[in-house]
Protein backbone atom coordinates (compact mmCIF):
# COMPACT_ATOMS: atom_id res chain seq x y z
CA UNK A 1 0.00 0.00 0.00
CA UNK A 2 2.61 2.02 -0.96
CA UNK A 3 0.72 4.97 -2.71
CA UNK A 4 -1.52 5.38 0.82
CA UNK A 5 1.32 6.14 2.69
CA UNK A 6 3.37 3.85 5.87
CA UNK A 7 2.77 4.56 9.29
CA UNK A 8 5.28 6.56 11.83
CA UNK A 9 5.33 3.93 14.27
CA UNK A 10 7.08 5.56 16.60
CA UNK A 11 10.12 5.66 13.99
CA UNK A 12 9.72 9.64 13.32
CA UNK A 13 12.98 10.93 13.76
CA UNK A 14 13.54 9.17 17.45
CA UNK A 15 14.38 5.55 16.55
CA UNK A 16 17.16 3.83 17.27
CA UNK A 17 18.94 2.22 13.88
CA UNK A 18 16.88 -1.04 15.10
CA UNK A 19 13.87 0.53 15.41
CA UNK A 20 14.01 2.33 12.07
CA UNK A 21 14.94 -0.81 10.23
CA UNK A 22 12.06 -2.93 11.56
CA UNK A 23 9.79 -0.38 10.07
CA UNK A 24 11.36 -0.43 6.27
CA UNK A 25 13.77 2.16 6.83
CA UNK A 26 17.58 1.19 5.61
CA UNK A 27 20.11 1.07 7.98
CA UNK A 28 21.52 4.21 6.24
CA UNK A 29 18.29 5.87 6.44
CA UNK A 30 18.54 5.03 9.91
CA UNK A 31 21.52 7.30 10.67
CA UNK A 32 20.33 9.99 8.76
CA UNK A 33 17.29 9.83 11.10
CA UNK A 34 19.16 9.73 14.14
CA UNK A 35 21.07 12.97 13.03
CA UNK A 36 17.47 14.61 12.26
CA UNK A 37 16.08 13.87 15.51
CA UNK A 38 19.42 15.64 16.91
CA UNK A 39 19.14 18.66 15.13
CA UNK A 40 15.11 18.67 15.38
CA UNK A 41 15.41 21.41 18.10
CA UNK A 42 17.42 23.69 15.66
CA UNK A 43 15.91 26.75 13.33
CA UNK A 44 14.68 24.78 10.06
CA UNK A 45 12.84 28.01 8.93
CA UNK A 46 9.81 26.25 9.55
CA UNK A 47 8.35 27.20 12.88
CA UNK A 48 4.99 28.96 12.39
CA UNK A 49 5.34 33.12 12.73
CA UNK A 50 2.16 34.51 14.50
CA UNK A 51 1.62 37.03 11.19
CA UNK A 52 1.19 33.91 8.99
CA UNK A 53 -1.02 32.17 11.33
CA UNK A 54 -2.92 35.22 11.16
CA UNK A 55 -2.70 35.30 7.52
CA UNK A 56 -3.82 31.88 6.84
CA UNK A 57 -6.89 31.94 9.17
CA UNK A 58 -8.23 35.09 7.52
CA UNK A 59 -8.52 33.06 3.96
CA UNK A 60 -11.14 30.95 6.12
CA UNK A 61 -14.77 31.16 4.20
CA UNK A 62 -15.97 31.14 8.18
CA UNK A 63 -18.84 28.22 7.02
CA UNK A 64 -19.47 24.81 8.28
CA UNK A 65 -20.88 23.80 4.99
CA UNK A 66 -22.72 20.27 6.42
CA UNK A 67 -25.03 18.20 3.78
CA UNK A 68 -27.56 16.39 5.91
CA UNK A 69 -28.40 12.47 4.96
CA UNK A 70 -31.34 10.56 5.63
CA UNK A 71 -29.11 7.37 6.27
CA UNK A 72 -31.38 3.79 6.02
CA UNK A 73 -29.65 0.35 4.27
CA UNK A 74 -27.38 0.38 1.33
CA UNK A 75 -24.74 -1.98 0.31
CA UNK A 76 -21.52 -1.46 1.36
CA UNK A 77 -17.80 -2.96 0.14
CA UNK A 78 -17.06 -4.22 -3.31
CA UNK A 79 -16.41 -7.69 -4.89
CA UNK A 80 -15.34 -6.13 -7.96
CA UNK A 81 -11.91 -6.82 -10.37
CA UNK A 82 -11.00 -3.60 -8.95
CA UNK A 83 -10.98 -4.37 -5.42
CA UNK A 84 -8.34 -5.23 -3.15
CA UNK A 85 -9.58 -8.62 -1.14
CA UNK A 86 -6.72 -8.14 1.61
CA UNK A 87 -7.17 -4.38 2.67
CA UNK A 88 -11.19 -6.34 3.08
CA UNK A 89 -13.16 -3.73 1.12
CA UNK A 90 -15.90 -7.20 0.59
CA UNK A 91 -17.74 -8.96 1.20
CA UNK A 92 -20.58 -6.69 -0.11
CA UNK A 93 -22.80 -6.24 2.66
CA UNK A 94 -26.22 -4.59 4.01
CA UNK A 95 -25.17 -1.75 6.70
CA UNK A 96 -28.37 0.09 7.69
CA UNK A 97 -27.17 3.72 9.21
CA UNK A 98 -29.00 6.89 11.45
CA UNK A 99 -29.35 9.81 9.59
CA UNK A 100 -26.31 11.80 10.15
CA UNK A 101 -25.15 15.09 8.78
CA UNK A 102 -21.16 15.31 6.74
CA UNK A 103 -19.21 18.40 5.60
CA UNK A 104 -19.13 18.91 1.34
CA UNK A 105 -15.53 18.89 1.84
CA UNK A 106 -12.76 18.03 3.62
CA UNK A 107 -11.30 20.46 6.35
CA UNK A 108 -8.64 23.49 4.69
CA UNK A 109 -5.94 24.82 5.50
CA UNK A 110 -7.26 27.94 6.17
CA UNK A 111 -9.94 26.20 8.87
CA UNK A 112 -7.43 24.77 10.36
CA UNK A 113 -5.51 27.91 11.32
CA UNK A 114 -8.43 29.12 12.77
CA UNK A 115 -8.32 26.27 15.10
CA UNK A 116 -4.47 26.67 15.92
CA UNK A 117 -5.13 30.73 16.33
CA UNK A 118 -7.87 30.31 18.53
CA UNK A 119 -6.21 27.26 20.67
CA UNK A 120 -2.24 27.22 20.52
CA UNK A 121 -2.80 23.69 19.32
CA UNK A 122 0.42 21.80 17.98
CA UNK A 123 -0.08 18.53 15.82
CA UNK A 124 1.63 15.50 16.22
CA UNK A 125 3.91 16.30 13.69
CA UNK A 126 5.19 19.49 14.95
CA UNK A 127 5.99 17.52 18.13
CA UNK A 128 7.53 14.90 16.53
CA UNK A 129 9.65 17.24 14.58
CA UNK A 130 8.70 15.19 11.27
CA UNK A 131 6.23 14.23 8.94
CA UNK A 132 6.17 12.35 5.17
CA UNK A 133 6.91 13.74 2.36
CA UNK A 134 6.57 12.20 -1.35
CA UNK A 135 9.98 12.85 -2.74
CA UNK A 136 8.65 13.65 -6.12
CA UNK A 137 7.39 17.14 -4.31
CA UNK A 138 10.56 17.75 -2.42
CA UNK A 139 13.81 19.69 -3.85
CA UNK A 140 16.68 17.22 -5.15
CA UNK A 141 18.75 17.91 -2.09
CA UNK A 142 16.07 17.16 0.34
CA UNK A 143 15.66 14.21 -1.64
CA UNK A 144 19.53 12.73 -1.48
CA UNK A 145 20.01 13.29 2.12
CA UNK A 146 16.56 12.56 3.99
CA UNK A 147 15.47 9.14 4.69
CA UNK A 148 13.26 6.70 2.63
CA UNK A 149 11.32 4.20 3.51
CA UNK A 150 12.73 1.01 2.03
CA UNK A 151 9.76 -1.00 0.82
CA UNK A 152 7.99 2.69 -0.80
CA UNK A 153 11.16 4.87 -1.23
CA UNK A 154 9.28 7.46 -2.88
CA UNK A 155 8.13 8.28 0.85
CA UNK A 156 10.69 10.78 2.89
CA UNK A 157 11.09 11.55 6.11
CA UNK A 158 11.12 15.08 6.53
CA UNK A 159 12.62 17.45 9.40
CA UNK A 160 10.04 20.24 9.47
CA UNK A 161 6.79 19.17 7.42
CA UNK A 162 3.95 20.06 9.23
CA UNK A 163 0.27 21.46 8.18
CA UNK A 164 1.99 25.06 7.49
CA UNK A 165 5.13 23.83 5.41
CA UNK A 166 3.71 20.34 3.88
CA UNK A 167 7.14 19.75 2.27
CA UNK A 168 9.30 21.06 4.82
CA UNK A 169 11.97 23.38 4.43
CA UNK A 170 11.31 25.89 1.75
CA UNK A 171 7.28 25.13 1.56
CA UNK A 172 4.41 27.31 2.65
CA UNK A 173 0.47 26.64 2.72
CA UNK A 174 0.33 30.35 1.73
CA UNK A 175 -0.70 29.95 -1.54
CA UNK A 176 -3.05 26.67 -1.23
CA UNK A 177 -5.37 28.13 1.89
CA UNK A 178 -8.45 26.56 0.08
CA UNK A 179 -6.77 23.10 -0.54
CA UNK A 180 -7.49 20.21 2.46
CA UNK A 181 -4.83 20.22 5.64
CA UNK A 182 -2.33 18.19 5.12
CA UNK A 183 0.30 16.26 7.71
CA UNK A 184 -2.26 15.90 10.05
CA UNK A 185 -2.64 12.80 12.24
CA UNK A 186 -6.20 11.37 13.35
CA UNK A 187 -5.29 12.61 16.87
CA UNK A 188 -5.25 16.14 15.30
CA UNK A 189 -8.41 15.36 13.33
CA UNK A 190 -9.99 14.19 16.51
CA UNK A 191 -8.86 17.45 18.79
CA UNK A 192 -10.03 19.81 15.65
CA UNK A 193 -13.57 18.55 15.42
CA UNK A 194 -14.08 18.49 19.28
CA UNK A 195 -13.03 22.10 18.89
CA UNK A 196 -15.52 22.34 15.77
CA UNK A 197 -18.49 20.41 18.15
CA UNK A 198 -18.47 17.50 15.60
CA UNK A 199 -16.76 14.35 14.63
CA UNK A 200 -15.33 12.10 12.13
CA UNK A 201 -17.33 10.09 10.13
CA UNK A 202 -17.61 6.40 10.55
CA UNK A 203 -16.19 3.88 7.94
CA UNK A 204 -19.67 3.08 7.10
CA UNK A 205 -21.38 6.58 6.84
CA UNK A 206 -17.90 8.00 4.59
CA UNK A 207 -18.56 5.07 2.24
CA UNK A 208 -22.58 6.09 2.18
CA UNK A 209 -21.70 9.68 1.46
CA UNK A 210 -19.19 9.30 -0.84
CA UNK A 211 -21.00 6.76 -2.42
CA UNK A 212 -23.44 10.00 -3.61
CA UNK A 213 -26.69 7.88 -3.67
CA UNK A 214 -25.58 5.06 -6.43
CA UNK A 215 -25.79 1.46 -5.35
CA UNK A 216 -22.20 -0.62 -5.78
CA UNK A 217 -20.72 1.82 -8.09
CA UNK A 218 -16.44 2.05 -7.92
CA UNK A 219 -16.89 5.80 -8.18
CA UNK A 220 -18.65 8.56 -6.99
CA UNK A 221 -20.01 9.33 -10.50
CA UNK A 222 -20.58 5.91 -11.36
CA UNK A 223 -18.66 2.86 -13.44
CA UNK A 224 -16.12 4.88 -15.61
CA UNK A 225 -12.96 6.14 -14.33
CA UNK A 226 -13.25 9.12 -16.97
CA UNK A 227 -16.71 9.70 -18.60
CA UNK A 228 -15.57 11.05 -22.13
CA UNK A 229 -11.87 11.25 -21.21
CA UNK A 230 -12.39 14.08 -18.57
CA UNK A 231 -10.97 13.55 -14.97
CA UNK A 232 -13.33 13.81 -11.94
CA UNK A 233 -11.06 13.51 -9.33
CA UNK A 234 -7.37 14.56 -8.26
CA UNK A 235 -4.57 11.14 -8.78
CA UNK A 236 -1.59 11.03 -10.22
CA UNK A 237 -1.12 11.19 -13.98
CA UNK A 238 1.70 9.48 -16.04
CA UNK A 239 4.73 6.48 -14.56
CA UNK A 240 4.26 6.13 -11.30
CA UNK A 241 6.30 7.53 -9.07
CA UNK A 242 8.86 9.51 -11.16
CA UNK A 243 7.16 10.46 -14.50
CA UNK A 244 4.48 12.50 -13.74
CA UNK A 245 3.01 14.28 -16.77
CA UNK A 246 0.77 16.60 -15.09
CA UNK A 247 1.28 18.73 -11.55
CA UNK A 248 1.35 16.55 -7.98
CA UNK A 249 -0.20 17.32 -5.22
CA UNK A 250 -3.15 18.46 -3.43
CA UNK A 251 -6.13 20.97 -5.47
CA UNK A 252 -8.72 22.68 -3.71
CA UNK A 253 -11.12 21.13 -1.25
CA UNK A 254 -13.87 21.93 -3.50
CA UNK A 255 -12.66 21.27 -6.83
CA UNK A 256 -14.23 18.95 -9.88
CA UNK A 257 -18.06 18.61 -9.89
CA UNK A 258 -19.35 16.96 -6.49
CA UNK A 259 -21.53 13.83 -6.43
CA UNK A 260 -25.00 13.52 -5.77
CA UNK A 261 -25.08 13.97 -2.29
CA UNK A 262 -23.52 16.97 -2.78
CA UNK A 263 -20.04 16.40 -1.71
CA UNK A 264 -16.79 17.13 -3.20
CA UNK A 265 -14.14 14.79 -3.60
CA UNK A 266 -14.28 11.51 -1.74
CA UNK A 267 -12.00 9.98 -4.17
CA UNK A 268 -8.54 11.45 -5.55
CA UNK A 269 -7.10 14.14 -3.47
CA UNK A 270 -6.04 13.28 -0.01
CA UNK A 271 -6.86 10.42 2.03
CA UNK A 272 -9.57 10.94 5.34
CA UNK A 273 -9.57 9.83 8.45
CA UNK A 274 -12.23 8.08 9.75
CA UNK A 275 -13.03 6.23 12.89
CA UNK A 276 -13.30 2.52 11.86
CA UNK A 277 -10.49 0.67 12.33
CA UNK A 278 -8.71 -2.01 9.94
CA UNK A 279 -10.35 -5.31 10.99
CA UNK A 280 -10.83 -7.31 14.18
CA UNK A 281 -7.18 -8.56 14.80
CA UNK A 282 -5.83 -4.85 13.71
CA UNK A 283 -6.79 -1.23 15.26
CA UNK A 284 -4.95 0.84 13.01
CA UNK A 285 -7.79 3.89 11.91
CA UNK A 286 -8.84 3.68 8.48
CA UNK A 287 -8.60 6.06 6.07
CA UNK A 288 -11.02 6.42 2.80
CA UNK A 289 -11.23 7.66 -0.45
CA UNK A 290 -7.21 7.67 -1.83
CA UNK A 291 -4.87 10.85 -3.16
CA UNK A 292 -3.52 12.37 -5.18
CA UNK A 293 -0.68 9.83 -5.34
CA UNK A 294 -3.16 7.00 -6.51
CA UNK A 295 -2.37 5.73 -9.94
CA UNK A 296 -4.27 2.60 -11.43
CA UNK A 297 -0.40 0.74 -12.23
CA UNK A 298 0.27 0.78 -8.29
CA UNK A 299 -2.61 1.70 -6.12
CA UNK A 300 -6.21 1.64 -7.59
CA UNK A 301 -7.42 2.81 -4.30
CA UNK A 302 -9.28 5.85 -5.43
CA UNK A 303 -12.70 4.11 -5.22
CA UNK A 304 -15.89 4.35 -3.51
CA UNK A 305 -14.93 0.87 -1.14
CA UNK A 306 -11.12 1.35 -1.36
CA UNK A 307 -9.73 1.63 2.18
CA UNK A 308 -6.19 1.92 3.92
CA UNK A 309 -4.92 2.21 7.49
CA UNK A 310 -2.14 3.82 9.37
CA UNK A 311 -1.16 4.68 13.02
CA UNK A 312 -3.22 7.44 14.99
CA UNK A 313 -0.21 8.98 15.03
CA UNK A 314 0.96 9.30 11.59
CA UNK A 315 0.95 12.84 9.55
CA UNK A 316 1.31 12.12 6.02
CA UNK A 317 0.97 14.85 3.02
CA UNK A 318 -1.68 13.36 1.24
CA UNK A 319 -4.28 12.61 4.31
CA UNK A 320 -6.89 15.13 5.52
CA UNK A 321 -10.36 14.74 6.96
CA UNK A 322 -13.79 15.59 6.73
CA UNK A 323 -16.02 16.60 9.77
CA UNK A 324 -19.97 14.49 10.58
CA UNK A 325 -22.70 15.21 13.16
CA UNK A 326 -25.14 13.34 14.16
CA UNK A 327 -28.88 14.43 12.95
CA UNK A 328 -29.98 14.91 16.47
CA UNK A 329 -26.89 17.48 16.44
CA UNK A 330 -28.26 20.71 15.01
CA UNK A 331 -25.69 21.76 12.63
CA UNK A 332 -26.26 25.07 13.47
CA UNK A 333 -24.53 24.32 17.22
CA UNK A 334 -21.09 23.70 15.17
CA UNK A 335 -18.47 26.32 15.75
CA UNK A 336 -17.92 27.80 12.11
CA UNK A 337 -14.25 27.50 11.67
CA UNK A 338 -14.02 31.64 10.99
CA UNK A 339 -11.02 33.77 11.97
CA UNK A 340 -12.93 36.45 14.42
Amino acid sequence: MGCCGPARDGVAGRGTEGELAAAGFSAAAADRAASQDRGASLDLGTALDPETLQRLAAAASGELRLVELPGGAFRMGSDDALAYPEDGEGPVRTVTLQPFAIAATTVTIADFAVFVLDTGYVTDAERFGNALVFGGLLPEELRAHTPRVAATPWWHQIAGASWHHPEGPGSTAEHRTHHPVTQVSQRDAVAYAEWVGARLPTEAEWEFASRGGLDQQPFPWGTEREPDGVPRMNTFVGRFPDAPTAPVGTVAADAFAPNGYGLYNTTGNVWEWTTGVFSASDDRPVMRGGSYLCHASYCRRYRTSARTAVTADTSLGHAGFRLALHRSSAPSSARSADAS
